[in-house]
């Protein structure tokens, strides 16, 4: 199938490649020159602009877009929109919120155009592993880019599925690692929480180790101070214990190559979708006590850094390449 690419940055370009080695055909733009240059090394075609783009792509034609959320994201919506033609379709993969999707989505429609919400997890590791889609729009259009998202998704990746899961439906699709969730902004309604619940976990891997590393404080008994090996702790963590996960192979990791942490500050930054989780759990009136305390956790360590903060900062570094926040003030 045929794809264009908008936006070739860590994720964009990676998930590109894992494109073009599945076989489909990628026509790719970038504001920057290194990226196009990647992509035609790795068999794509670059695009000079998003006209050209549109040009190179044979109807029923699809572009998907991998750019930050706000306003970058809403002004190509825009200028594809007066480019692509009616049956054609968009698929925003970036964090964009939910909220804006059901509003491009019945933008678009008056055009005859076809508006789709990926959410999509993977981060920098996604191009090896695949990444888990969570899709939003309509269903005549998601089936349409079957190929492309089956070729993104990881597959069942030696997980078999859970039992009882019926086979027809979502858990068809859900067992190889995409779904369509539902009708516009669902797709990105579900990765929000997502990444809601990513900010608990990583918030309780933080704080726990934060524990770990000073249980050898002088202020306790002396025989209950113990000076522990974290990186060994976190390696034997991953095996059989009910707390492993990818989130915890990627603590392990930082933790071996920095035991103290000492490249981090701890400034850890917030990239909306826990923001947007709270403002969701407040409009439904759900309690959500530990993704809203692992949110202020994040303002807080603006201010005041703990090695709970570098752990937090290390595992964003590790999952998606992220830098630390900016100093406030």
């Amino acid at each position: 199938m045929q794809l264009g690419m908008v936006g070739l940055g860590r994720m964009g370009g990676n998930m590109a490649g894992r494109l073009l080695a599945a076989g489909h055909r990628v026509v790719g733009f970038d504001r920057g020159p290194e990226p196009l240059r990647a992509l035609q090394a790795a068999g794509g075609t670059a695009a000079a602009s998003l006209a050209d783009l549109v040009r190179r792509l044979e109807p029923p034609r699809a572009v998907w877009i991998m750019l930050p959320a706000g306003d970058v994201t809403e002004a190509v919506v825009r200028e594809l929109a007066t480019l692509l033609a009616p049956g054609d379709a968009i698929v925003d993969g970036g964090n964009s919120w939910f909220k804006d999707d059901v509003r491009r989505a019945g933008a678009l429609a008056s055009r005859g155009l076809h508006y789709l919400d990926a959410g999509t997890s993977g981060g920098v590791w996604g191009a090896e592993r695949g990444y888990c889609l969570m899709v939003g729009g309509p269903p005549e259009a998601v089936a349409r880019l079957a190929p492309v998202l089956a070729s993104l998704a990881p597959g069942r990746s030696g997980v078999a599925p859970t039992p009882g899961l019926p086979a027809g439906g979502g858990g068809a699709t859900a067992s190889e690692g995409w779904l369509h969730c539902g009708p516009s902004g669902a797709g990105h309604f579900v990765k929000m929480i997502h990444n809601g619940i990513e900010y608990g976990l990583m918030q309780a891997y933080a704080e726990g180790f934060d524990i770990l590393r000073h249980a050898g404080r002088e202020t306790l008994p002396a025989d209950q101070r113990y000076d522990l090996d974290l990186p060994a702790i976190a390696e034997l963590w991953r095996r059989g214990s009910v707390v492993s996960s990818w989130l915890l192979d990627l603590a392990a990791r930082a933790l071996a190559e920095d035991p103290r942490l000492e490249g981090f500050e701890g400034r850890v930054d917030d990239s909306g979708e826990g923001r947007w989780t709270v403002q969701a759990a407040l409009d439904e009136a759900v309690p959500a006590d530990v993704i809203t305390a692992a949110l202020y956790a994040r303002f807080r360590s603006r201010q005041d850094h703990t090695f709970a903060d570098k752990l937090l900062s290390a595992l964003r570094r590790q999952f998606g390449g992220h830098g630390e926040a900016r100093k406030e003030g």
